[in-house]
Formats: structure tokens, sequence, C-alpha cells
């Protein structure tokens, strides 16, 4: 067997063999990717252009649509070029910068939903308070803090899982490069455990920001239920069902893929959760927040 020294590629085996499935698959990622590059960008745009959208909602989802993106060219494109030309390798270094963007925008996704449920949470609990809990500067400091620290986690968990020594082949059975599969690969305990380790800590971490979100939700729907008016209710409302939809989204699909039973794992079935929760969220997400918040759709309708 090849050790890491010695690995010059991996290979993808969650693309099928057959030619007409490979085409379907280009044809499907080349739509998918269309509409999220077009939803996202539309965001983007329309953040940038209205000023009713410089609010720090708007610019958290400007950073939200950003990350989305990111996900998308990070996995997409590369998959739509093994399928339609019938390549199922990627390159040693390929793989390594595909692993470290993918931990990079999923790890800042997470945060910056996280962020923006704290948004909500003083949006709504404590609205005398905004303007002081949330002005630019602290916008800016806390997305700048999500992207830095999950910059330093992706290249701590990419540099500690591509130094290990790879004994065992250098097949992945998905269609992009994960550090779960590619862990599968390692000879080292050591190295194995102390990978593990880490995922461990970022686990952690991630429990801690998903039971904030829980706790936060609670406290706003106990507000929203207090306020007298039914037209102050729906507003409110319309303010946070599509940020806890997208969390949903998010939480849930990636739950799915990494706690399903290894009795149910087949190339196949590694491709639709793939595609479940790598491709469909950042997909889903633009048109979640433009068909519940009517700023961003009479902005997007102005700018067209």
């Amino acid at each position: 067997m090849p050790n890491s020294s010695s690995l010059t590629q991996f290979l993808l085996l969650a693309i099928p063999d057959r030619r007409e499935l490979q085409l379907l698959h280009f044809w499907l990622f080349l739509a998918i990717s269309l509409a999220a590059l077009l939803a996202n960008g539309l965001i983007l745009s329309a953040v940038a252009w209205d000023h009713h959208l410089h609010t720090p909602m708007g610019f958290f989802l400007l950073n939200l649509s950003l990350t989305d993106l990111g996900c998308i060219c990070t996995t997409v494109p590369k998959a739509m070029h093994n399928s339609l030309w019938d390549i199922r390798t990627i390159s040693y270094h390929g793989c390594a910068a595909q692993a470290f963007l993918l931990v990079f925008f999923i790890g800042t996704e997470f945060s910056l939903l996280t962020t923006m449920c704290y948004d909500r949470y003083v949006a709504i609990c404590k609205p005398l308070h905004y303007g002081t809990l949330l002005g630019s500067r602290a916008c800016a400091h806390m997305a700048a803090a999500a992207w830095a620290t999950e910059f330093l986690s992706a290249l701590l968990h990419t540099a500690n899982t591509f130094s290990l020594p790879l004994c065992q082949g250098n097949a992945l059975g998905q269609f992009f490069c994960e550090i779960p599969h590619i862990l599968k690969l390692s000879c080292s305990h050591s190295g194995y455990l102390r990978e593990i380790g880490l995922i461990g800590v970022s686990v952690c971490l991630v429990f801690g920001c998903f039971i904030f979100i829980v706790f936060s939700y609670v406290q706003i729907f106990r507000a929203v239920l207090r306020i007298p008016s039914q037209q102050g209710r729906h507003k409110a409302f319309s303010m946070c069902l599509p940020h806890l939809a997208v969390v949903s989204l998010f939480v849930s699909a990636t739950a799915f893929s990494n706690l399903k039973h290894p009795s149910i794992s087949s190339p196949s079935t590694e491709l639709v959760v793939s595609v479940l929760y790598m491709v469909v969220p950042p997909t889903l997400n633009p048109f979640i927040y433009s068909l519940r918040n009517q700023e961003l759709k009479d902005a997007i309708r102005k700018m067209m």
C-alpha cells in the first residue's frame, strides 16, 4: 500500500461508473451551481446596492452568502469536471486545499448563523439596546472573529490530517475530499487519536453554539407571544423564521450525514447524502431569506 509520502492523488469513488449517470450528475450539478450563484449573487448585490439593507442582519446575510458561494465553488466545479470527463481522481494538494476550504466555509457559516441568532435575540428581546449592542463596529468584529477563528481551525485540522501517514490506499467514498474519509486511510494510531480529539473539541463548540441558538429562540418566541398586536407578531416571526429555517436545514443535513448508520453506506447513498448537506443548503438559503424578507424582496425587485 502507498504511504502519504508517495501519494500523488486520491480516487473519488462516489462518482458512478455508468456514462448516463455521470452526464445526469453533471447537468444536475450545473443546474444547482447556477441557481446558487444567481441567488447568492442577487443577495450580495441587493445588500450592497440598497441602503435600507445596510443593517446588522444585512451585513451578516452578505457574509452568509459569501460562505454559501465558497461551499459551492469548493466542491461542485471539480465534481462537474470529473463527471463530464469520466475522471475519478484529484491531486494530493488539490485534496488538501478542498478539505481546508470545506472546514473553513462550513465552520464560518455555522459561526455566522450563531451570530445572526444573537442579532435576532437583541432585536426582539432588547430592542432599546439594539444600536448599542450591535453597532457597525461590533458587527464587523463579530464577523471578523468568525472568519479568523474558523480559518485557524481549518488550518489546524488540515495540517494535522495531511501530516498523518496514509497506508490504507487512496480511495475516498465521496465526490470531494472530506477529513473523516481521509482519516480512514491513516495507519498512525496516535495521529488519528489527535485528530479525533480536535474533532471532539470542534463538536463541543458546535454543540455549545446549538444550545445558545435553542435558548435564544425560546426567549425570542416567549417575547413574540407577548406582543399584543397581530401585525407586530407577524413582523417578528417574519424576521426570525428564515433564520430558524436555515439553521434547521444546516444542522439536520449535517447531523444526518455524520450520524447515519454504517450499514446504509454505499457509493450512491454517500453521493445523495453529500449533496443534501453540502450542496442543497447553500442553494436554498438565499431562497428561504428572500421569500420571507420583504425588504430583501423589494431591493431585488428594484435592482432587477
